[in-house]
């Protein structure tokens, strides 16, 4: 019932309706659109973890390698469309603990661990200058590739479940009609594994929390903006951090709220 709730929500809308973005990112098709500022922007970073009891050296591929040789591991799914490790989607390669797809809090034990305390440790920024949030950031906290077994690095391609609802709520205080405000939700293929034609929902900023768990979807939208374009949250599935434009009192908000991370990079469009 809950599924048919969600998706009676988020009517399929035509392909045409994402085009506007395309036209502002024509090379982006594939893994998401990203909209310049209009007239701000921020990124919100995508959340990690990290064991309260403390780090350790051994890595999320060292386990692995120590159950796969008990014999305690099934075979890497060779087709990759599922979301799970990314280190699992290619033979061989090295478990890096990067999930892609959605997240959210592990449980009991762990913590939230902010990029920027990260980064402070090791005496760097969260995000290098002339870089997206992705995996050549922190690389001091995974230099062979794979994080420490007692961290849970950020989500790849999708905000994590606690943001993605927070967010909704600064949008929805935000958007002048609040939760009847109409929004629409763009897809990329490489979500949805249709090349053929673009996949748009429409529906209400009020149920947008819901399709984090669409059904038919392994991640929250690529794209999510409001119809009248005031606003568009753009999630690149090959990032760990998550596009928000709009305008600055906005953006303000995002920056100031204390659940959520992120930061303006100048260097972006």
């Amino acid at each position: 019932m809950e599924n048919a709730d969600i998706e009676g929500a988020w009517a399929r809308a035509p392909g045409e309706a994402a085009h506007w973005l395309h036209e502002l990112d024509p090379d982006h098709c594939y893994s998401g659109f990203e909209p310049p500022r209009r007239p701000d922007a921020a990124w919100l970073l995508h959340a990690m973890y990290a064991w309260e009891d403390g780090l350790v050296t051994t890595t999320h591929d060292d386990v692995h390698q120590s159950m796969t040789a008990a014999g305690l591991t099934e075979a890497a799914d060779a087709a990759g469309e599922q979301p799970g490790d990314v280190g699992d989607l290619l033979e061989g390669a090295i478990v890096t603990g990067t999930e892609l797809g959605r997240s959210g809090h592990p449980g009991a034990g762990w913590r939230r661990l902010r990029w920027r305390e990260l980064a402070r440790g090791f005496g760097e920024p969260a995000v290098p200058e002339g870089e997206l949030p992705g995996s050549r950031c922190l690389r001091q906290a995974h230099p062979a590739g794979s994080w420490s077994a007692a961290i849970q690095p950020p989500a790849e391609g999708c905000l994590d479940r606690e943001s993605w609802y927070r967010l909704i709520g600064v949008l929805l205080r935000h958007s002048p009609a609040g939760a009847a405000t109409r929004c629409l939700a763009y897809y990329c293929p490489l979500v949805t594994a249709d090349w053929d034609t673009e996949t748009v929902l429409a529906g209400r900023l009020g149920d947008a929390d819901r399709l984090y768990d669409h059904p038919s979807m392994s991640s929250c939208p690529s794209d999510l903006w409001a119809a009248d374009r005031s606003w568009v949250v753009y999630c690149d599935w090959d990032l760990w951090g998550t596009k928000v434009v709009g305008p600055t009192a906005l953006i303000d908000a995002l920056l100031d709220d204390p659940d959520l991370e992120g930061l303006r990079l100048p260097w972006t469009r």
